[in-house]
């Protein structure tokens, strides 16, 4: 059981990272950008892209420090192209509007990839050497170590950006009240496009380490993992970076464990029916506050 809960700590990083992109924007305009599963999946692909290009680094490590680096700043800009083109002509329509549009955008992501690179599975490079950790009952290797150090730093970083920077701030701001943020000289486009541009880099960094962790990516992948994150963000608190945070980690440990009591087949199932029962007790998530709004 020790082993399942470090194994769903280190699976549960990654949900984090893709909840904390689904909280940001869904914090700044109550948006629930359902295509964000889908910048994971474009994530995992300039992965493999850059990954198989930078041949010319001989360094295992470097170069997936370089490609992490170079596939966060293509998602970023995917990210701000899609609120730009997609979303932000809707920004006073109806909730339900935004919503179909951002299917329409996964829809459109998944399948001009399966166009271009077809729906087979490919096998995700490996560019570095497994070593296996032992401490105690737990064993460990390398790339999931990896993984929860990436994550980890990231999600600090993400915390350090929204709590200590003049734009996290703004961005702050402008969840709060997007009026008055606007009339205190908050540039109120701006800053909803670095929100898009920083959750979509940590897809991408996400869609990388998944990469690495399964050994292999395909063009529809970031459906479930997708939904997995809003599923995480909607447990924590949606709107509340720790709550996403704290979210994501709970749905691996979820996931894992059911290899503990050995049903495993049923882990999707068991992870909704947990989200239903703590929304039964906590319909703000496990980290929300009820608020009451003015009609």
């Amino acid at each position: 059981m020790l082993q399942q809960l470090v194994n769903g700590l280190i699976l549960g990083s990654v949900y984090a990272l893709l909840a904390l992109g689904y909280t940001m924007v869904y914090g700044i305009i109550k948006l629930i950008n359902f295509a964000h599963g889908d910048l994971y999946m474009m994530g995992a692909f300039m992965g493999y892209y850059f990954l198989n290009r930078l041949t010319f680094i001989s360094d295992g490590g470097l170069r997936l420090f370089v490609t992490l680096i170079l596939t966060m700043i293509g998602t970023a800009i995917l990210g701000v192209v899609i609120e730009f083109l997609a979303y932000r002509p809707l920004r006073n329509s109806t909730r339900i509007a935004a919503l179909i549009t951002a299917i329409g955008v996964s829809f459109f992501l998944e399948y001009t990839m399966v166009y271009f690179f077809t729906a087979d599975v490919k096998p995700f490079p490996q560019v570095l050497d497994v070593a296996k950790f032992t401490f105690g009952p737990v064993t460990v290797d390398s790339i999931q170590l990896i993984i929860l150090g990436v994550s980890l730093f990231l999600m600090v970083a993400l915390q350090l950006i929204v709590k200590k920077t003049k734009m996290g701030k703004a961005m702050r701001a402008v969840s709060v009240d997007s009026d008055a943020a606007q009339l205190m000289g908050i540039n109120v486009n701006r800053t909803i496009s670095f929100t898009f541009a920083l959750g979509s880099a940590l897809a991408g960094a996400a869609g990388v380490l998944l990469g690495l962790y399964y050994n292999q990516i395909e063009p529809l992948m970031g459906m479930t993992p997708g939904l997995k994150a809003f599923v995480a963000a909607v447990l924590g608190g949606i709107g509340i970076i720790p709550g996403a945070a704290l979210g994501g980690f709970v749905i691996g440990v979820i996931e894992t464990f059911t290899y503990v009591v050995e049903v495993d087949p049923f882990r999707d199932a068991i992870v909704y029916i947990v989200l239903i029962i703590i929304l039964l007790v906590r319909p703000s998530g496990i980290l929300g506050k009820n608020v009451k709004e003015k009609v």
